[in-house]
């Protein structure tokens, strides 16, 4: 994934680096963020070999202020848009509850976690559940009230529908409104919402197929990384840019496991 990182980042000032130290690699500061992001470390607890977690912490802000990760994960997107590998027959919405103990931005009281500071991830995935859209909340924020910076926050829009065919949409019943079913038409897309009672009478019917279990697979592979399962950072603009480095590592990995 380093090849597609080291094109984005930001140009170093002339002169930076000519007195004192030089400055740190930048290869082995994105390892060292990229292992921030597995283990979930406290940045002082990073192995002295990966850098001085002063200089790693750093070169994190720096790049988080220049949209480095964001940019990576809009990278592969575009790349596998214009390769044709994205599946956009089919997308899924869904929404996850993590603790956030530290408080911060975008957190708000878990109403599943007995009042406790959580933070809430709403994620877009197309139809092999890979993230094309993503948005963080407080965890006392209604899914329905962030389906639209969701679909704002796509990199990449689905190409032109061909006749009368149109992308499907799929979420659960938290998203059961009528207000956001006209949100969705109006986006082009066949809604599929089971409503209230509706998602158990599906599942008894022979040769269901459901789709959705795309989106609740990437939530759980995002927490795979320690980073993401718990919140630490107190910035909203820091927890998202690790969330969109997942992202990225999630459609580099796809592109190289599938595709080579």
């Amino acid at each position: 994934m380093w090849a597609a990182v080291e094109p984005l980042l930001p140009a170093v000032p002339s002169g930076l680096g000519q007195r004192g130290r030089p400055r740190a690699c930048d290869r082995q500061m994105f390892f060292a963020m990229y292992y921030i992001l597995c283990t979930g470390c406290k940045w002082k607890a990073l192995p002295r070999c990966l850098g001085a977690a002063s200089t790693v912490h750093d070169r994190f802000q720096e790049w988080t202020r220049a949209g480095v990760f964001k940019q990576l994960w809009t990278s592969g997107l575009v790349q596998l848009q214009a390769e044709g590998r994205l599946d956009w027959d089919w997308q899924c919405l869904d929404a996850c509850q993590t603790k956030a103990p530290l408080g911060g931005e975008a957190v708000g009281p878990n109403p599943t976690d007995r009042g406790k500071g959580g933070v809430k991830r709403h994620v877009l995935t197309e139809a092999q559940g890979l993230p094309i859209g993503v948005a963080v909340t407080g965890a006392n924020v209604h899914e329905v009230t962030q389906v639209q910076a969701v679909l704002g926050s796509m990199p990449v829009l689905p190409p032109p529908a061909e006749g009368d065919f149109a992308p499907g949409f799929c979420a659960d019943k938290g998203y059961d409104a009528e207000a956001i079913r006209r949100l969705l038409a109006r986006w082009g897309y066949r809604v599929h919402i089971l409503g209230r009672g509706e998602e158990a009478d599906k599942c008894r019917t022979p040769h269901y197929r459901a789709r959705r279990w795309v989106v609740e697979r990437t939530h759980a592979w995002f927490h795979r990384f320690r980073r993401l399962l718990i919140r630490w950072e107190k910035k909203v603009a820091n927890y998202e840019a690790f969330l969109h480095l997942d992202c990225a590592n999630t459609i580099w990995r796809h592109s190289l496991l599938f595709f080579g």
